[in-house]
């Protein structure tokens, strides 16, 4: 354990570290994080016995760090400096040796065949045993910030301190050597404090986040308390996001740019539509930010291009995905860039919409055919539903800028207006015979310029709900009545 009480550090005359009292736990990946001249380093020093305490006192496992040997405190503590040394002109097995100094006894410091073991184990975990006999200065930045970390560990220590540990590193190492990190901690027992200007990287790693600010701290506690959206601007001076990580209950960090990009004065009016039997694709000047069940670019994602393609009802491919990405391709077409659904849907039938009111500004595209119509309420009588195309497909396109949570709440009227919508022209389910609420294949989008107005909430009560279900319902109706017409002029 590292404790921290009342820890002062001076540079000069001038405090870099003030008050600080904290406490590292055995077994911890404990974070120090904050902006450039915040004391990250200098704390760091002070605890390797770097730098003097002008005040207050740091203690290892309940001993102050003064009482320390060099020795006994290499055996106990190793040091990943933020800077890759050059000044060796040994091999990077000889580097590697160094770390087993406070073990060697007597006049000829000999290495002994456990040293080795260590070392070998060390030069394999970093992934530097293939540069074992290659010269440290022929190493890029990144091969020799492995190496450093390797001669670290051959320290065996139980504390391990590290100052920015993925500089030079690409990716890949990145999330190795932070990984197998973590992976000590709990298999060791090691103790690892670590300065980070990732954020993210802080968030995924750290079971504690230390923020400082000229010195001072600012917060102590878990990456979720920590890394709060508002905190950070404050103490970073910038304009970010807080999102949670898709995978892992982590916060994830995302800063947003000034780019000085001007959206046009209305973004419905750069939105360039083509309807034709084949398909309704439209395209934009500037990205809309989506969330969807599209066959491409579900989930929230950024978009130029969307794509309503018209296939056969007996369409089939063993992969849509890559079948809609060739043909996407063939079009001209980036797929990365397009939100990409299909409907075996008659596109003549579909209908687009624009909302009269200049605030909220919507437009509406809705495709539907209800030839598989659904009655959720006795859809578990059903057999399972084969993965195929969408039947009832719905864009909704807002000019303004929506909290994801409002994009939910769209999604939810929306879908309440469709259903209505079914209800009101007497849909029903081939099975049960009732009123149907949906197809078996419906898919959603809900588009937003995130320019210009803000709209909380979408509600159905809300003014921007309102509208948005007005449009929907009116449009469904629409649809559905020329489907009808349709059918009816075909018998």
């Amino acid at each position: 354990m590292i404790t921290c009480e009342d820890l002062t550090v001076q540079y000069g005359t001038k405090d870099v570290v003030r008050s600080l009292t904290f406490t590292v736990n055995k077994g911890e990946v404990f974070g120090i994080i904050g902006p450039n001249g915040s004391g990250k380093t200098s704390l760091l020093k002070a605890i390797n016995g770097g730098l003097p305490a002008a005040d207050g006192r740091i203690e290892i496992d309940g001993k102050p760090l003064a009482a320390y040997s060099s020795k006994e405190l290499a055996k106990k503590m190793a040091v990943l400096p933020q800077q890759a040394e050059t000044a060796f002109s040994y091999s990077v097995s000889e580097v590697v040796a160094l770390g087993r100094y406070p073990y060697q006894k007597g006049w000829l410091q000999r290495t002994t065949k456990q040293d080795e073991e260590v070392i070998r184990a060390a030069m394999k975990q970093t992934d530097t045993w293939r540069f074992r006999d290659t010269p440290l200065q022929q190493l890029s930045g990144g091969e020799r910030q492995r190496v450093l970390l390797a001669r670290a560990l051959a320290q065996e220590p139980d504390i391990l301190l590290l100052d920015e540990p993925t500089n030079h590193l690409d990716l890949s190492h990145q999330m190795q050597l932070l990984d197998a990190l973590h992976e000590w901690t709990e298999t060791r027992q090691l103790t690892v404090v670590t300065v980070l200007h990732d954020l993210n990287m802080a968030s995924l790693y750290c079971d504690r986040i230390l923020l400082l600010e000229e010195g001072e701290m600012v917060a102590l506690d878990s990456p979720h308390k920590v890394l709060k959206e508002d905190q950070l601007a404050n103490v970073y001076q910038t304009t970010l996001m807080r999102k949670e990580h898709p995978s892992v209950p982590r916060p994830l960090i995302t800063l947003i740019p000034d780019n000085g990009e001007q959206a046009p004065s209305s973004a419905l009016d750069a939105l360039t539509i083509e309807h034709t039997d084949k398909w309704i694709k439209m395209t934009s000047v500037t990205k809309w930010k989506t969330l969807s069940s599209a066959v491409l670019g579900a989930g929230f994602r950024w978009h130029h291009t969307f794509v309503n393609r018209h296939v056969d009802k007996d369409y089939h491919a063993v992969d849509p995905e890559e079948e809609y990405r060739a043909f996407l391709t063939e079009h001209g077409l980036d797929d990365e860039d397009t939100l990409a659904m299909m409907t075996a849907a008659r596109l003549e039938d579909a209908s687009i919409l624009r909302s009269e009111k200049q605030r909220p500004a919507l437009l509406v595209m809705i495709s539907a055919g209800t030839s598989n119509a659904v009655d959720a309420s006795r859809a578990h009588r059903l057999p399972d539903y084969a993965k195929t195309v969408g039947t009832i497909n719905i864009w909704v396109f807002i000019d303004g800028e929506l909290p994801e949570a409002a994009y939910v709440q769209a999604l939810m009227t929306a879908t309440e207006a469709k259903a209505k919508a079914l209800h009101d022209e007497e849909i029903r389910d081939g099975s049960s015979g009732t009123i149907a609420t949906g197809t078996s294949t419906d898919s959603v989008m809900i588009a937003s310029s995130q320019a210009g107005e803000m709209f909380p909430y979408a509600g159905t009560i809300t003014p921007l709900g309102k509208e948005l279900a007005r449009l929907v319902y009116e449009g469904m109706r629409q649809t559905l009545q020329r489907y009808k017409r349709r059918l009816g002029d075909r018998r």
